[in-house]
């Protein structure tokens, strides 16, 4: 954990929970991609910089949850590099209180500001037109607003959080996804990805991304079946919430609610879009049902 790897003649990454890219602009100077989850994840990549005489110029967030911007202030601070990404990710990076919010849906109570949900603040200081020599980006639409993924000069991409590795989709089952139509949209795009190597956020490297997208397209639409089924018997949506835990053998806490919670409800979004649920206001509730 926390080791670095090389895999091309400029690209390198540090295996850790939130896999980390970095890229070599020159003999000393680097970027990174992504920053881990805390100011911690950012003292240990600090480290790494400096038992290799590194130094680095740019943080490149492929999006701004806290686990890919948590080590962004640390890092900053002491080593006053740009932190670029796309505008809307830029803002929830300069003002993490959105974050809460959003999966909230309204002004968040203090124990949902933890640092899982609620990053420190940083500054960012442009957008993708600043993108280093030697990299590009592709947007990977779906699991937030604006997500982004890069590609090396060495054909290595980085893949943020456009699929997830075996281990977390079997455990846990239901990832975070903003948007279901684009996430799926995304998975068909980086299926037909042709790379040296692909490194997801949250799986291990590996040359063929084919599988990895199969089981992620697999347990969407699995997810998708098992809230239809639910959905035969009017509910509100406490209730779906309730049966999906319970479907899946989750354990509910505060975290769980606004993530699992918020993902849910991108489902009922995208399930009444394409007709597959309908609505009913019942003395002052909103009842969901599969048509």
């Amino acid at each position: 954990m926390y080791s670095l790897n090389k895999v091309g003649e400029k690209t390198y990454y540090i295996d850790c929970p939130t896999n980390i890219g970095l890229y070599k602009l020159n003999d000393t100077d680097v970027c990174i991609i992504d920053s881990g989850n805390d100011k911690e994840a950012g003292r240990k990549i600090n480290k790494i910089l400096k038992e290799n005489n590194f130094n680095l110029k740019y943080i490149i967030n492929t999006h701004s949850n806290a686990d890919h911007i948590g080590g962004n202030e640390f890092l900053q601070k002491r080593t006053e590099c740009k932190i670029i990404s796309t505008e809307i990710e830029n803002l929830f990076t300069k003002y993490p209180i959105l974050e809460p919010s959003f999966l909230y849906g309204g002004y968040p109570f203090n124990k949902l500001t933890n640092k899982f949900l609620m990053a420190k603040a940083s500054n960012p200081t442009g957008n993708l037109d600043e993108l280093p020599e030697g990299l590009e980006y592709i947007k990977l639409g779906g699991h937030f607003f604006d997500m982004i993924g890069i590609k090396t000069s060495d054909d290595i991409y980085f893949l943020a959080d456009c699929v997830f590795g075996e281990n977390i989709v079997k455990k846990y089952h239901i990832s975070f996804i903003y948007n279901v139509d684009e996430f799926l949209k995304t998975l068909d795009y980086v299926e037909n990805l042709e790379g040296k190597l692909f490194i997801p956020s949250h799986a291990e490297a590996c040359e063929d991304i084919k599988p990895l997208v199969k089981l992620n397209r697999d347990k969407v639409y699995e997810i998708i079946d098992t809230i239809l089924s639910i959905c035969k018997e009017q509910l509100i949506f406490e209730d779906i919430l309730q049966k999906l835990f319970i479907h899946y053998d989750l354990t509910m806490d505060l975290n769980q609610y606004v993530l699992i919670g918020n993902t849910l409800k991108a489902y009922l979004s995208y399930l009444y879009d394409i007709e597959k649920l309908n609505i009913e206001f019942i003395d002052s509730k909103l009842y969901w049902k599969t048509i």
